[in-house]
C-alpha cells in the first residue's frame, strides 16, 4: 500500500513538475515576444514622428533661398549674413539624424541674426511685401517644427523608459536596441524659435 502510495506520488510529480515548465516557457515566450512587438511599435512610432517632424524642416528649408534672394535685392545688405545663413541651411540638410538638432540650432542662430539685422538697419525691406510674406511662412514652420518636436520627444521618452525599465530592457538588449537621444536645441539662448515676423510688418495678400 505504501509502495503504491509513493508511485502515485512519482507519477503525479512527473506529471505536474513538467507541466509546470512547460506552462513557465509558454508564458516567457508569450511574454518575449509581446515586449518584442511593442518595442518594435515604439521605435516605428519613433522614426515615423522623426519623419513628420523632417517634413516640416524641409519645408523650411525651400523658403530660405527665396529669403535671401530676396535681401539680396537690397544692394547694401551685409553679404556675410547671407552667407552664413546658406551655409548653415546646407549643413542642416546634408546633417546625419544625431548631428541634427546641432544644425537645427545653428540654422536658428543665422536665422535669428538675419531678422534682427533687417529690423535694425533695413526698415523698406521689412516692410517688403515678398519679406513679410516669407517671414510669415517661416514662423509658421517653426511653429510646425516646434509642435512636431514634441511629439518626437514624447515618442522617444516612451521609448527610452521601455528600453531602460527591467524587464523589458533584457528584451531591448537582444534587440540591439539603445537610449535614443531628445530633439533638443543645446545652445539655451536657442531654445526659444526664432522670431521671423514682425508685429508691424505688412502681411501678404494672397
Amino acid at each position: 500500500m505504501q509502495y503504491l502510495s509513493m508511485s502515485t506520488g512519482a507519477l503525479v510529480a512527473c506529471i505536474v513538475i513538467p507541466s509546470v515548465v512547460v506552462l513557465a516557457v509558454i508564458i516567457y515566450f508569450v511574454w518575449y515576444f509581446k515586449t518584442k512587438n511593442s518595442l518594435i511599435s515604439l521605435r516605428n512610432d519613433m522614426e515615423e514622428s522623426y519623419s513628420a517632424m523632417d517634413v516640416h524642416m524641409k519645408k523650411r528649408y525651400d523658403l530660405i533661398p527665396n529669403l535671401v534672394e530676396t535681401c539680396k535685392g537690397y544692394a547694401k545688405f551685409e553679404q556675410g549674413t547671407l552667407t552664413g545663413i546658406t551655409q548653415a541651411r546646407s549643413l542642416a540638410m546634408s546633417a546625419a539624424p544625431q548631428d541634427k538638432a546641432a544644425a537645427e540650432s545653428a540654422l536658428n542662430s543665422q536665422l535669428r541674426t538675419l531678422f534682427n539685422v533687417v529690423h535694425e538697419r533695413y526698415p523698406e525691406l521689412k516692410a517688403d511685401r515678398q519679406f513679410g510674406n516669407l517671414s510669415n511662412q517661416l514662423e509658421a514652420c517653426e511653429h510646425e517644427i516646434s509642435n512636431a518636436r514634441k511629439y518626437y520627444n514624447a515618442k522617444v521618452k516612451i521609448l527610452n523608459n521601455k528600453i531602460e525599465k527591467f524587464p523589458s530592457s533584457a528584451v531591448a538588449r537582444k534587440m540591439g536596441l539603445e537610449r535614443k537621444p531628445f530633439f533638443e536645441i543645446e545652445d539655451i539662448s536657442e531654445r526659444n524659435a526664432p522670431k521671423v515676423s514682425f508685429d508691424d510688418a505688412p502681411r501678404a495678400r494672397l
